[in-house]
């Protein structure tokens, strides 16, 4: 079975009659391709992964030439956190159907500096989108120590505590977990989209390297989601 077709099927709510139609081949054409008995053509791929709006390397990996995709994950990169454009959080958020899945120590900035997005956050929730979050641990190893890395004097714990102000009222709505691992990323993901703020030692996060991905073949994206799953595992609900 092709997992990712059959799921990105259901997700658009289309059966095989309906792409079938939609997609001007037969019902035959699409059971061959869930059950991996046959790949389109080039032309009917593009067609369907448009239909689905997944790309074509994502629903048949094997039948598109990643040599050709390196780096093509990549939208935009830029020098510092700071520099992302601000509309373009809330864009993201705004387009995810499926998963809002956030790490970070505090980012503190998303609530402090974009106006709208906890409103936008809890919309998103309640359309159904799950949202999972995760900040480092006042009461763990790791934050103390990126606290003296960047000799702020207890300001990171300071941040976590103002951040949790925000999200806390919404537990119910949100998944909000404590970590105490040693992040060498922020990672903000919207359904197949992320935007990864990489961490660099004694530097605070604002002013280091940050890059937007979307997921096509998956060498980036994965890489980053795999981490999170990672972490999620270990860490521990909010009280």
């Amino acid at each position: 079975m092709n997992e990712r077709l059959r799921r990105a099927m259901l997700r658009r709510g289309l059966d095989v009659g309906t792409l079938s139609e939609q997609a001007e081949v037969s019902t035959k054409s699409v059971e061959r391709w869930l059950s991996e008995k046959g790949v389109p053509y080039p032309r009917t791929r593009y067609r369907v992964a448009a239909i689905l709006q997944e790309d074509e390397s994502y629903l048949w990996p094997n039948a598109v030439d990643t040599a050709s995709l390196n780096g093509a994950e990549l939208v935009s990169t830029w020098p510092r956190r700071t520099d992302v454009p601000r509309h373009l959080w809330t864009e993201l958020l705004r387009g995810a159907e499926r998963n809002v899945d956030y790490i970070a120590y505090a980012g503190l900035f998303l609530g402090e500096e974009i106006p709208d997005w906890i409103p936008t956050l809890q919309a998103r929730a309640r359309a159904g989108v799950r949202v999972r979050m995760m900040f480092g641990d006042p009461a763990g190893r790791q934050l103390a120590a990126r606290d003296t890395e960047n000799e702020i004097g207890g300001g990171v714990a300071g941040r976590v505590s103002a951040v949790l102000s925000y999200y806390r009222p919404f537990m119910g709505l949100f998944d909000i977990r404590l970590h105490d691992t040693p992040l060498y990323a922020s990672i903000y993901r919207f359904d197949d989209e992320m935007i990864v703020n990489i961490h660099v030692y004694g530097i605070l996060a604002a002013y280091t390297p940050t890059m937007h991905i979307r997921r096509m073949d998956g060498a980036y994206f994965n890489t980053f989601l795999e981490s999170y799953e990672k972490i999620w595992a270990s860490a521990r609900p909010l009280d």
